[in-house]
């Protein structure tokens, strides 16, 4: 019997012995709330984020003490708001959400946190508050995003959408596998018709703000939904748990962090005291 993982489905008691036990880790699923085009539910992110995090979690259950916190659905996604249904954090507010879970992650005895996100939005944001926070709190933070993790593996589940786009055949088979009654496959050639990306051929090297109006003007989706199915859903969300829990057994990521904001750490490196 697989023990219980889900943070909400346990009592106060259960997860004072889970974060009591040693290197007990926390996992955050962290997604968005906004437009997944005219076929998939607002929540998609949340929820296959959440979904890869359980399945990953029972996998090492047994090795060690696990928790997986409940799905945070606000992550910055201001460039879906021109589609609606949207509903987004800045980055100071996220950063903000993070630290307190962290403070309190730290408070309750856990000793590690590994959040398992499910839009890109939350890429780059994420690894800024990620370096920061694990250093504020001493506590190994680790921030992943299991889209990426198996290109290779990825490409031979998928017929048409072989990487991470949005609202794809990738994101609307995890949603038939997870939820199949909240995804509208009856709109599935309404979402991939008259596809626009006129910002894909963008130069190298250069950032900016696009919203996703001008990434995708017509629908709000980036892929093809048609081919999707519940079955190769099942097979990716298990491809990313697999991989997600190689990440947690890896014990070179979960290191302590290096205290480089302490008095006197500019003079000594980890290897010993410069010599000058």
């Amino acid at each position: 019997m697989v023990a219980e993982v889900e943070w909400a489905r346990m009592t106060a008691p259960d997860l004072r012995e889970i974060a009591a036990g040693k290197n007990a880790l926390a996992i955050l699923p962290i997604g968005s709330l906004e437009q997944h085009g005219p076929h998939l539910p607002v929540i998609t992110d949340t929820a296959s984020a959440s979904e890869a995090a359980i399945r990953a979690a029972r996998l090492v259950s047994g090795e060690m003490p696990v928790a997986v916190l409940p799905g945070l659905w606000l992550g910055m996604s201001e460039h879906h708001l021109p589609f609606g249904g949207t509903i987004t954090l800045d980055f100071e507010a996220l950063r903000k959400v993070l630290q307190c879970i962290v403070r309190s992650l730290k408070a309750l005895g856990f000793s590690r946190l590994l959040i398992v996100n499910g839009h890109g939005g939350n890429i780059d944001p994420l690894a800024v508050a990620v370096r920061e926070l694990a250093v504020e709190f001493s506590m190994p933070i680790v921030s992943t995003l299991p889209w990426e993790l198996a290109p290779e593996e990825t490409a031979q589940i998928f017929e048409v959408d072989t990487g991470a786009h949005h609202a794809c055949e990738g994101e609307s088979s995890v949603m038939l596998a997870i939820t199949p009654q909240t995804v509208r496959s009856d709109r599935f050639e309404q979402a991939f018709g008259n596809q626009q990306h006129p910002l894909e051929n963008l130069p190298k090297g250069a950032t900016r703000f696009y919203s996703f109006s001008e990434h995708a003007p017509t629908t709000g989706t980036w892929g093809d939904p048609r081919s999707a199915t519940a079955e190769k859903g099942e097979r990716f969300l298990n491809l990313q748990a697999a991989e997600v829990a190689k990440l947690i057994r890896c014990d070179a990521l979960w290191t302590a962090p290096d205290p480089v904001w302490s008095a006197g750490r500019g003079q000594k490196t980890s290897a010993g005291r410069l010599e000058i």
